[in-house]
């Protein structure tokens, strides 16, 4: 029976202990980030899981204006493709639309053209500047400027003088159109309802979701005016846009540059050219170099006995043995008549040495050409047995 030889632990092929030593703080860092990235994104996900869905429980859920819509004689059905919602417009139908700036600009234009003469209510809930333009033409929309999101009626519109004070504050709505302006945030509305030009049925564009939330919906009047707003027809279709609607196709398709934001091309000049002033600030030169006597000496053994302690550090005892090897092997080529550029050369050196010290060739090959020692006690001796062999050769 034949066993296989356990090769020696060398820095060109350290073990799986000294390679889990090095590698530990790399791995324990990546660890802890991955951990915060799930930790992050879990706590992301519950904050807002369900978010204006009619069907969800949570906090961010609307469940409970659908229960109390319930209670009112309202059925609530919820859509996820804009074919479905399409089909559902009618006369006596509330189409709640939950994020109309997910919807593309094709599917805004459909929307729009659909519910324009239907006779129905659209609700319009958060519409911004990506949507509200195709979806009610003549009005635009403005960011929330105030943090105060409770706001008074301020208007003649039914519904909001009952409900009174409600969360409305968000995005804000500037018209020219006959309208009902109500909840003003610094004089632009934040809750409007444009009637249709046939006269039957209207858009209701509500700049913030909270009177629909679930932890919202008992303060100030904000049950009011949702129940208000969504029980006006027996119907109330809740339209959850989704991005794996068939008929969400972009319009074209955008290049990389095109989703990058405005300025990014200033921006990135700016980087290089601060980038370069950095670059001329650190190579800047005060003169020629001028050499500099170190203010105290060191002696060689110091230095010998600092890369050693480098080499067992590494665990490196074939770095340590080449080197050993490769400087006796310098020294012992002039004395035997050998070139200094042939020295590492097995083939010129080993033939002139046997002839110097009449002694056998496999041996000296073995001692100045062999494999690096298994562990330190062998390093030792072969330091040992090239300081021999060199004293045996500079012997007259």
């Amino acid at each position: 029976m034949t066993t296989e030889a356990t090769l020696p632990s060398t820095s060109a092929s350290p073990t799986a202990r000294q390679v889990w030593t090095r590698a530990r703080g790399i791995a324990l860092a990546l660890v802890l980030l991955i951990a915060a990235a799930v930790a992050i994104a879990v706590v992301r996900s519950d904050a807002h899981h369900g978010e204006l869905d009619p069907r969800s429980a949570d906090p961010y859920g609307s469940r409970a204006v659908a229960e109390l819509l319930a209670d009112r004689g309202v059925d609530t059905r919820v859509v996820a493709t804009l074919d479905e919602a399409v089909a559902a417009v009618s006369p006596d139908t509330t189409l709640l639309v939950a994020v109309p700036d997910l919807l593309t600009g094709a599917q805004q234009t459909r929307l729009h053209s659909a519910t324009a003469d239907a006779g129905g209510r659209t609700v319009l809930v958060a519409s911004g500047s990506a949507s509200v333009e195709r979806l009610v033409p003549g009005v635009t929309a403005d960011p929330a400027t105030s943090l105060d999101s409770t706001l008074s009626p301020a208007c003649d519109l039914p519904a909001a003088r009952r409900a009174g004070t409600a969360d409305t504050g968000g995005i804000r709505y500037l018209t020219h159109l006959t309208a009902d302006k109500c909840y003003p945030s610094e004089r632009l509305a934040t809750l409007l309802r444009v009637p249709a030009p046939s006269g039957n049925g209207d858009t209701v564009l509500l700049g913030a979701p909270d009177i629909l939330l679930n932890d919202r919906l008992d303060e100030h009047g904000n049950a009011s005016l949702a129940l208000q707003l969504l029980g006006s027809r027996p119907h109330l279709v809740w339209y959850l846009p989704s991005l794996a609607d068939a008929s969400a196709v972009p319009e074209d398709e955008r290049s990389f540059f095109d989703l990058l934001p405005s300025g990014w091309l200033w921006g990135t000049l700016q980087l290089f050219i601060a980038a370069a002033l950095a670059a001329l600030w650190r190579a800047r030169r005060l003169g020629p170099l001028v050499p500099e006597r170190l203010p105290v000496a060191i002696r060689a053994s110091e230095t010998v006995e600092g890369r050693a302690r480098l080499y067992r550090k590494a665990n490196a005892r074939d770095r340590a043995a080449a080197a050993l090897r490769s400087t006796t092997r310098t020294r012992l080529a002039p004395l035997v008549g050998i070139p200094v550029t042939r020295a590492h050369t097995p083939e010129a050196l080993l033939p002139a040495l046997s002839a110097h010290l009449q002694g056998d060739g496999q041996s000296l090959h073995a001692l100045l050409f062999g494999p690096p020692p298994d562990d330190d006690a062998a390093l030792v001796s072969l330091a040992d047995r090239l300081d021999a062999l060199e004293r045996e050769v500079r012997r007259p």
